[in-house]
């Protein structure tokens, strides 16, 4: 038995769920999303509460999916109704990121500037020397904000780079010079 699977999920009263078999679409206040789940995950939405369930328990694969299809629908439930956001910081003597409309220009040491373009329904803000990332469907958020970080990871000498904010990067210390003179 899935122990995250089990779980009820409580629909909040601005959003609208609508089940198709295995397709499930959630409307809400922030936008709208469209999951395509597994034919072996069944929802059943009673009232405000989704409750998931799978067609065989003694199969391995379906209760290996149970949990999964349970938080996918979760995540799309509270997306639309909160969003999700992630946040980078940029690290650098001359570093920065410009918005250019909705494409975002990042100066990250190269000879030239760095163009990133976000996907569909991700949206990009710039505060100081923070990135923000936000959108309605968490696995977009998380992809885009990886794909950023990818562009200039921190380096563990200096700490110069794109990391999340509540990353941690541990430093090396660097070569030890001996004075002059010494044997």
């Amino acid at each position: 038995m899935s122990r995250v699977g089990k779980k009820p999920i409580t629909i909040p009263a601005a959003v609208s769920v609508s089940a198709n078999g295995p397709e499930i679409k959630v409307v809400g206040p922030k936008g709208e999303i469209n999951l395509k789940l597994n034919r072996r995950i069944l929802s059943k939405i009673e009232g405000s509460i989704i409750n998931v369930d799978v067609v065989d328990h003694n199969n391995r694969r379906d209760r290996a999916l149970w949990g999964l299809g349970r938080q996918l629908i979760s995540n799309a439930v509270e997306g639309v109704f909160k969003g999700f956001e992630k946040r980078l910081e940029i690290h650098g003597v001359g570093f920065k990121a410009v918005l250019q409309g909705a494409n975002l220009q990042l100066n990250i040491g190269f000879s030239h500037p760095v163009i990133f373009t976000p996907a569909k329904g991700i949206t990009l803000s710039v505060e100081k020397n923070t990135i923000i990332i936000s959108g309605v469907d968490k696995q977009a958020v998380g992809e885009t904000a990886a794909e950023i970080r990818r562009l200039k990871p921190p380096e563990p000498y200096k700490g110069k780079g794109i990391k999340y904010t509540d990353e941690v990067v541990r430093r090396k210390a660097g070569k030890v010079v001996k004075a002059a003179g010494a044997k």
